[in-house]
């Protein structure tokens, strides 16, 4: 009868792992635990050292993709983001730059225009103060204007009248008021008659006051001190002012009645210098008017010899200066005007106006400062007011501002510098990464069938070798075979042409402590001569298999099978101080499993089977 083939590689189990002492009297007849081969430790060090290089090689690759991509789109986004830095601030500088300008213009051209209605006043027609009527007063006024870029500009004159001309000034105006009314009237080309305009005109210095109802009415001014009545302006009509509102003419109106045009005028009567300032004031453009809107005011004092007898009164929309300062295209900025007088305005202290610029669209955003804080560091800012006025001179209380006009981007603005690159360049060191994996990949699969065809041969050899040889001599058989490399890198498992230490030396060992059992079945030449050979192979396969699982668990080293003989030997190939206990331990299982076996085929191989019975014979 040929070797059993089943043999397990290692049988390092020891009888101190089954928790059973040497006198133990069971008959562990549990269900044997299965015999299973396992590759030899070569091949899985192989593998798991091959698997962790692969999978180190693709972490490093990821990594360096990674950071590669990441380092490509900061870098495009960086540089993005620095042309959009350099533009805004050069766009920045030029638009305030420009602002500055304008406003500079601004005040010239106010104070040139106070100087001409003094001289034109002395020489030309031979008035005085206050009862002055500027000839062409809309064609002049509409020039100097037109420097500004205002849409809606608001130019008038304010004679300062004291207190014992009021009575005369009302004749004044009844006078002279159709004079420059039709002047006004040919050269902004209305559709209405002086006489029109001399209904609504009030010729009494006076301020207005509200009824309960909320109707405005004109009350005379009775304070005592010199006023400041509206007189000439340009336009004729402003907002509700004029005959198609049922309102008046505004004309006669105390300027002093309003507190911050009567504190800019304190400033200018003390320094002689023009004044300027914040004020809510009601919104004269079509389709807003009446609105509250916060916009400037510039008086500019008119001087007779070094003596004050009036004022020049200009309003400066803000929106409308931003409006004529930027042009198409620019979108995206926040525009901050910032004071640095805290102006009283009903209660209330504005010291910044902002704005958000769209091309020439121009939108009040509030009387704060709105502009986004993540844009701090990109502000562009320019003093655009500095009037250098002597601090000594201004009237205690009061303050001549300084103001500052500061630029910010905005995330629109922004956009408009974002381009795909920082991704496409990303995307592309990307491609780049799945290209070489896919390319490490395909090589790796070809190399990897390869070996693995290497792997499997091994494996065979090494499980013929395990169920021919005990774990021990197998592994010795492998050492010995370290220096006999082969060709293709890998080593001979059987060790093959002769390495070792010694060519050709034989591997032997000394057991003194040993004990051998020898187990035949008797009756099996009488039952085997009646049957079939597969039903002998059936029997003897199912017993001898039940033996060796019985061997594996009990550490003993089946030595071979010699037709119905079985033979077993405990204490090799290794030391073991139970091998007698051991081998009883397996006799006794061996012949329980022999009266089970034979139970179970008798229906398949007989009804003799069951006759059959193990002799056991034990050497020490």
């Amino acid at each position: 009868m040929s070797k059993s083939s089943s043999r397990l590689s290692d049988r390092s189990t020891n009888e101190s792992n089954t928790g059973l002492s040497p006198l133990d009297s069971s008959t562990g007849a549990d269900s044997p635990e299965p015999i299973v081969y396992v590759a030899p430790d070569v091949a899985n060090r192989e593998q798991t050292a091959v698997t962790r290089s692969k999978i180190l090689v693709f972490l490093t690759m990821l990594l360096a993709v990674s950071g590669t991509a990441t380092a490509a789109f900061l870098l495009m986004e960086d540089q993005e983001y620095g042309n959009f830095e350099d533009a805004f601030t050069g766009l920045g500088k030029e638009i305030t730059t420009v602002a500055r300008q304008k406003v500079d213009q601004m005040f010239s051209a106010v104070d040139a225009y106070s100087l001409f209605i003094a001289s034109d006043a002395k020489y030309d027609s031979n008035s005085s103060w206050p009862f002055v009527c500027v000839s062409d007063f809309s064609s002049k006024s509409e020039k100097i204007t037109a420097l500004f870029g205002f849409e809606t500009p608001v130019l008038a004159i304010a004679p300062l009248v004291r207190e014992e001309e009021k009575d005369k000034w009302a004749s004044f105006v009844l006078e002279t008021a159709p004079v420059w009314y039709q002047e006004s009237i040919n050269n902004e080309g209305l559709n209405y008659t002086v006489e029109d305009y001399m209904n609504l005109t009030i010729p009494y210095v006076h301020h207005y006051s509200y009824t309960a109802d909320g109707e405005k009415v004109s009350i005379p001014t009775i304070m005592p001190g010199p006023a400041l009545p509206m007189w000439q302006r340009y336009p004729l009509i402003v907002g509700n002012d004029g005959p198609a509102s049922n309102g008046n003419m505004s004309i006669s109106y105390d300027f002093q009645d309003s507190s911050e045009i009567a504190d800019l005028f304190k400033i200018s009567s003390s320094t002689r210098r023009p004044s300027i300032g914040f004020t809510r004031l009601r919104d004269i453009r079509p389709g807003y008017i009446g609105k509250l809107v916060v916009d400037s005011q510039i008086v500019q004092p008119v001087m007779d010899d070094g003596e004050l007898v009036g004022m020049l009164w200009l309003r400066i929309p803000w929106r409308e200066f931003f409006q004529d300062l930027y042009v198409d295209g620019i979108i995206g900025t926040t525009v901050v005007i910032s004071s640095s007088c805290g102006i009283d305005s009903g209660g209330d202290t504005i010291s910044d106006l902002s704005y958000a610029i769209e091309g020439s669209h121009v939108e009040f955003l509030g009387e704060f400062d709105a502009h986004d804080p993540k844009y701090d560091a990109q502000v562009v800012s320019r003093v655009i007011v500095d009037l250098n006025v002597d601090s000594a001179k201004i009237p205690e209380g009061l303050c001549v501002p300084t103001l500052t006009l500061d630029l910010y981007p905005t995330d629109d603005l922004a956009a408009t510098y974002e381009t795909s690159k920082p991704t496409l360049y990303a995307t592309v060191v990307v491609a780049i990464f799945v290209f070489t994996t896919l390319v490490f990949l395909l090589y790796d699969y070809y190399v990897g069938r390869r070996k693995r065809s290497y792997m499997e041969r091994i494996v065979k050899q090494d499980q013929i070798v395990s169920d021919v040889f005990p774990a021990a001599i197998r592994d010795r058989l492998y050492e010995s075979g370290q220096r006999g490399l082969q060709d293709d890198g890998l080593h001979d498992p059987l060790g093959g042409g002769g390495g070792g230490g010694t060519a050709g030396s034989p591997l032997a060992d000394f057991f003194p402590e040993t004990t051998i059992v020898f187990a035949d079945i008797t009756g099996f030449t009488a039952w085997s001569s009646a049957r079939e050979p597969a039903q002998v192979f059936i029997l003897l396969e199912t017993i001898y298999g039940a033996f060796d699982k019985h061997a594996y668990r009990r550490s003993v080293f089946k030595v071979e099978t010699v037709g119905d003989c079985y033979v077993a030997v405990a204490g090799l190939p290794e030391p073991d101080k139970e091998h007698a206990v051991n081998v009883c331990r397996f006799a006794r299982d061996c012949i329980n499993t022999m009266k089970e076996i034979t139970l179970k085929l008798e229906v398949a191989l007989g009804p003799d089977t069951s006759a059959l019975d193990l002799r056991v014979g034990i050497h020490r």
